[in-house]
């Protein structure tokens, strides 16, 4: 857990330079996924804000409000649980590259932040104000990023 980065960041934009100082400095992983996979994780996930969730995640709503009680507390405050495997619609492939996907990842967190109407209920959380919607990608990008740590 040492390896780890501790890492918060105030917005996305925050997060999206980071991504860009890893993707320049070149990193070090202490995770399983390159930065390129992390990013494509990352929109995976985030672009669905704005399109609407698979049907399917509506299975887990029963379970709202306890995970925004006990696990959003925890993601929000940089201490999300870790090995919990994503969905494999939310896993991304080997063998990414990495400029592409932090092109890619920007591009998306541009899309966040210009989207005007209300964002789609959460899987896991439901639906929330727009500010708590950008905190929670956010501080997945900060669960996600920590994972690569710049060369000394």
């Amino acid at each position: 857990m040492s390896d780890l980065r501790q890492l918060q960041f105030n917005n996305l934009e925050a997060a999206v330079d980071d991504a860009r100082m890893l993707l320049a400095s070149g990193y070090v992983r202490h995770g399983n996924w390159s930065l390129g996979q992390i990013c494509r994780h990352l929109v995976l996930v985030q672009d669905f804000a704005i399109g609407g969730y698979p049907a399917w995640m509506s299975i887990f709503a029963p379970l709202r409000p306890l995970m925004r009680w006990l696990l959003l507390p925890k993601l929000l405050s940089g201490n999300s649980p870790r090995g919990i495997r994503a969905s494999s619609i939310f896993q991304p492939p080997d063998g990414l590259d990495d400029a592409s996907e932090v092109d890619a990842y920007a591009a998306s967190v541009g899309r966040l932040l210009g989207h005007s109407g209300d964002f789609a209920a959460h899987p896991g959380f439901g639906s929330l104000p727009r500010e708590k919607i950008l905190e929670i990608y956010a501080a997945h990008a900060a669960h996600h990023l920590r994972h690569l740590r710049p060369p000394k």
